[in-house]
């Protein structure tokens, strides 16, 4: 099962993706993106945040680059979250249009290889305005299009804004 969480800051997606991953009953790997800035105290208050939410007897994996081979290695009775695509991004935002290209397809061939339950968190970056930053522009489409591939691809897709998770994929109609 692939499942998508998408929504806008602060909105709950990261909380609703912990109940879900709670309510499978598996063993629960939970993929931390985020690279450490040891030296931004905000950051790291942030990430502590989501750290002390997380039970005890869940498993944490920072994968802050590598996220295709880390969800192609879990296997068994084994639920992953991981939270999330927009810091993933945004830790290979230097890569040029090419290799982001290679990136997202070995991704997107990973989720659909791997044998596994799993949601991803990504943030909704584009209903703003556009970015005045060329690195904002090129941020906000590759999320917005990773996002929407792998919606394309989820069996169910949640949008989670006030507090309230919205399950797309049955108020909704696909795209083709």
């Amino acid at each position: 099962m692939i499942s998508l969480v998408t929504g806008a800051t602060r909105s709950g997606k990261s909380e609703w993706a912990e109940i879900l991953a709670m309510r499978s009953q598996k063993n629960i790997i939970y993929i931390a993106t985020a690279t450490r800035y040891p030296d931004d105290a905000e950051w790291e208050a942030r990430l502590q945040k989501h750290s002390d939410r997380r039970p005890e007897n869940w498993q944490t994996l920072e994968v802050p680059i590598a996220l295709a081979k880390s969800i192609l290695e879990i296997k068994g009775d084994t639920y992953v979250l991981v939270d999330s695509l927009g810091t993933w991004l945004a830790n290979l935002l230097e890569e040029d249009e090419l290799a982001w290209s290679k990136i997202e397809v070995e991704l997107l061939q990973a989720i659909q290889a791997c044998t596994v339950d799993i949601t991803f968190v990504a943030e909704e970056v584009g209903w703003g305005l556009v970015p005045e930053y060329k690195l904002g522009r090129i941020f906000r489409d590759r999320l917005g299009g990773l996002s929407r591939k792998i919606g394309a691809i989820a069996d169910v897709v949640y949008l989670v804004t006030g507090g309230h998770a919205l399950n797309l994929t049955q108020i909704g109609e696909r795209l083709p």
